[in-house]
Parts: C-alpha cells; sequence; structure tokens
C-alpha cells in the first residue's frame, strides 16, 4: 500500500463500520501510549467514530507530560550553574515545575536556548569549550539513541564540556504500572509506532502473556490507528492476547540493533519517577559510569527548590488514563495552551493539548 492508502476515506469507514459491529454492545477500553496517535486521533475525529461503549483512552505517551516536577525543578537548577548554558527542546521550555519554568528562568538571564537535537546542544558546547553546555534530555526509546550518541561523540572528540541531564524513560515498565493499577482498566493497546522502530515488539510481549492485554502496534494515519483497533476488537471478540505488529512498513520484529546498542552503551536502568504513576523500578535510563564524566547530575550540584504539585492539576490522573483531559476542573478554565498549568496542556502531544486543539 502507498502511504495515501493510509489516508483512504473509503477504507476508514470501512473500518469505522466494522469496529461499530464488533464493538456493538461492548464496554471496551483501549489505550494509546504514544503522543503522535493522541494527536492523530484527535485530528482525525476517531474519537467521535466510536461506538457508544468503546472508550479510547490517552496514556503515557508524552515525554515532556511524564517527566516528574522534580526533574522539572533540577533542570531549571542547572541554570544556575557558575557560566551554563542549558539546551533544551522548545516544549520544555514553558513546562511548570514547582513555581517556574526553563522560560522564566531566561527572561530572568539564565542562557536556555532551544536545539532541535541534542547534536546542535554538542555543537554549542564545541563553540563554546569554556563553558559548560548541559543538554536536558526527556523522551523514550525514540530519542534516547540520538543522546547516546552526542555523549559519545562528546567522549571520542574530547568535548569535555558537554554533559546531559537525563530524565529519559524506558515505555514497557510504564504499560507493567498500567496493567497493575486497579483504577485503570485496559483491555487492550495501541502500542507506539515511534518506539517501536527502536524496541522491536519483543518489550511488550509481557502484557499477554502475563496480563492477557493485547496489544496492537499501528502507524499513524487514520487507516493505521483504525486497522489496529479492529486489530484489538477481533482478538477481544475471540478472548485471544497477542502482540500484533500491524506498522510493518516501519517497525522490525526485532527494532534497530544499532540504536539499541547506543542506548546499551551509555544507559544503565534505573528507578524513575513518573508523573501520574509514581517512582516504577528499571523504567529510567542513568548514563553509566562509562559515560559519568558528561553526566550533569555528577558534574553539578546545584540547590533544587522543594518539590511541590500544582493544587489542582489532574495531569497524572490524565496520563494513566483514569480521566480523560475535559474533565480535570482546570481543562479551559485556569488552563489553557495559552496559559498551561499542567504540561499535558503545554506539549503539543499533550492529551490536554489535542483535547483542546480538536474540541
Amino acid at each position: 500500500m502507498e502511504l495515501n492508502d493510509f489516508r483512504d476515506p473509503a477504507l476508514a469507514r470501512e473500518l469505522i463500520e466494522a469496529i461499530a459491529q464488533l464493538g456493538e454492545g461492548r464496554s471496551v477500553n483501549l489505550m494509546e501510549v504514544c503522543g503522535t496517535h493522541t494527536v492523530s486521533i484527535g485530528r482525525y475525529g476517531l474519537r467521535n467514530a466510536m461506538p457508544a461503549g468503546l472508550k479510547l483512552l490517552s496514556g503515557p505517551g508524552c515525554p515532556v507530560c511524564v517527566t516528574s516536577n522534580r526533574d522539572i525543578d533540577a533542570a531549571i537548577a542547572m541554570t544556575k550553574v557558575d557560566g551554563a548554558i542549558v539546551a533544551t527542546f522548545g516544549d520544555m521550555i514553558r513546562v511548570p515545575g514547582s513555581t517556574t519554568t526553563l522560560g522564566a528562568a531566561k527572561a530572568a538571564g539564565a542562557d536556555v536556548r532551544v536545539v532541535y537535537s541534542p547534536l546542535d546542544a554538542l555543537n554549542v558546547a564545541r563553540e563554546n569549550p569554556g563553558r559548560p553546555v548541559i543538554f536536558i534530555g526527556v523522551g523514550f526509546e525514540t530519542t534516547t539513541p540520538v543522546v547516546g550518541a552526542s555523549i559519545q561523540m562528546a567522549a571520542e572528540q574530547g568535548i569535555s564540556n558537554y554533559y546531559v541531564y537525563a530524565a529519559h524513560k524506558s515505555t514497557a515498565p510504564a504499560l507493567e504500572a498500567i496493567a497493575n493499577d486497579p483504577e485503570t482498566r485496559v483491555d487492550g493497546f495501541i502500542l507506539p509506532g515511534h518506539v517501536s522502530t527502536v524496541t522491536g515488539v519483543a518489550p511488550y510481549r509481557f502484557l499477554a502473556e502475563t496480563y492477557g492485554i493485547p496489544g496492537v502496534v499501528t502507524g499513524f494515519e487514520p487507516v493505521d490507528v483504525l486497522n489496529g483497533i479492529a486489530r484489538l476488537l477481533v482478538m477481544a471478540d475471540r478472548g485471544e492476547a497477542a502482540i500484533e505488529n500491524a506498522y510493518t512498513r516501519g517497525v522490525q520484529a526485532d527494532g534497530n540493533p544499532a540504536a539499541q546498542a547506543i542506548i546499551a552503551d551509555v544507559f544503565e536502568p534505573c528507578d524513575a519517577v513518573w508523573r501520574g504513576l509514581g517512582s516504577i523500578p528499571a523504567s529510567g535510563m542513568a548514563i553509566s559510569e562509562k559515560y559519568a564524566a558528561h553526566d550533569a547530575t555528577k558534574a553539578f550540584d546545584p540547590l533544587v527548590e522543594p518539590t511541590r504539585e500544582t493544587r489542582g492539576c489532574r495531569c497524572g490522573d490524565v496520563l494513566r488514563g483514569a480521566i480523560a483531559p475535559n474533565e480535570c476542573p482546570l481543562f479551559g478554565r485556569a488552563c489553557t495552551p495559552e496559559n498551561p498549568v499542567g504540561p499535558c496542556m503545554v506539549s503539543s502531544e499533550g492529551s490536554c493539548a489535542a483535547y483542546w486543539r480538536y474540541r
């Protein structure tokens, strides 16, 4: 099939009709755990096309959103390091910590720069050898290899003033936390396409084997997503649980071994705090001892303000699928994209931002 086929209205209508038949009389909760899927579902109006008993829940798929207030506060504290240049992706600039943002620190005089890649941050370090350059690394397995490659290059090229504050996370442990959450019922997972290009499908098999929850890796066009939903309903109808790859044009069964090798070389698993999910064992990626010279947490120890959660913000409940964004009392009132209270309204991939944009 050509890419345009995955946007074919006729194919989409056929799948919507099949979903309506398969979902008739059922109460089914399906969760997507990829920010791009969140946006696709909103952009194409797929949520409104589902039968009455089928709910599409948004899970912890937005990397900026799942980053804890403690990590945001620590990133902001890095701006206080003497002479530091702090580099980060654009979404991170506006994410509120306990009392402030990186954007506010920049406005107050800190040297905070938006970059499009950690390799850009590495170039900043190369051009400013007398100043520490600290890249704020957030994201899942999709972005972690590029950050790892930048650390490898810094070590190989002797760029000793390049550091990374690593707040990277692994997807699979979060899915297990959700599978164990008594307040969230998930009958099937729409599994992430981008992450799976790196990991392959094996990391998700525990969902079916241990918890009896099926999952389908899908792409991002409307036909992709609808096909994934239909496959999950077929498995539910048959009483089966398996992990399927419906995105074979982008995802190989074994993922990307070269990217996996970079992750294994530069990082090691660690416990990590996720917004809404709490501390999850072995779900973070800390910089390994081999590259400790480029670990910002070991090179610097700025004062980090006491962590506070924003009163009234239910971003954490949104991220674990316990509520829909519009069920948060701040949604569309105190919290809008122009004046975001929580990170789910800041990031373009955030559930609240997508609900607001496509409401």
